[in-house]
């Protein structure tokens, strides 16, 4: 089995498609790390049995030392970030495989700043009539790693913010798996 770490800040919902086809996937998740002690990925870790850290820099000199540390402990095969809003060291992108799920058809639409309903306010105000997700592996620059999957979709006249960001988050559950199905081939 595979072994894929999940790193995540908030809801982990990215980690909830995974972890429901895992099986499918032949994966594991034995691990889940957080910089935010109020995630409630660490809920759906404990409800899931699955070992979890919080790790940030009120609690480690070095988080990505502890991260590293951690990552080869549970000899982690791949790390799946799901909604991590830290940036990862190019120390360690170079040791691990990260995999990203971005919230747009990159490379439209990302960088700084661009994470959540700001990517889909500026989609919106550009009047863009397509939108997406994008799998992709993560390097020392934000949203600029190599894509492995994209899976898009078609605005209506009347799209809003939020109904895009529905639509969005749906879509990235499906796209989550295709991406680890090419990943792991």
């Amino acid at each position: 089995m595979i072994k894929v770490a999940i790193l995540a800040s908030y809801n982990g919902s990215g980690f909830d498609a995974l972890y429901q086809a895992s099986k499918n996937l032949g994966i594991t998740i034995p691990l889940i790390i957080s910089n935010n002690s109020n995630a409630n990925v660490l809920q759906k870790a404990k409800k899931y049995n699955i070992d979890h850290y919080i790790i940030n820099a009120n609690q480690y000199n070095n988080p990505d030392e502890e991260i590293e540390k951690r990552l080869l402990q549970y000899e982690c095969d791949s790390i799946f970030l799901s909604g991590y809003m830290k940036k990862i060291s190019p120390k360690l992108t170079k040791k691990f495989k990260f995999i990203n799920s971005h919230p747009a058809l990159l490379p439209k639409y990302g960088g700084k700043g661009m994470y959540g309903r700001f990517v889909h306010e500026a989609v919106i105000q550009n009047h863009e009539t397509i939108s997406g997700v994008t799998i992709h592996e993560v390097n020392e620059n934000l949203d600029e790693g190599k894509i492995i999957y994209q899976e898009s979709l078609t605005l209506q006249g009347d799209e809003t913010v939020i109904s895009l960001e529905e639509k969005i988050k749906k879509l990235e559950k499906k796209a989550i798996v295709e991406g680890f199905k090419i990943c792991l081939k």
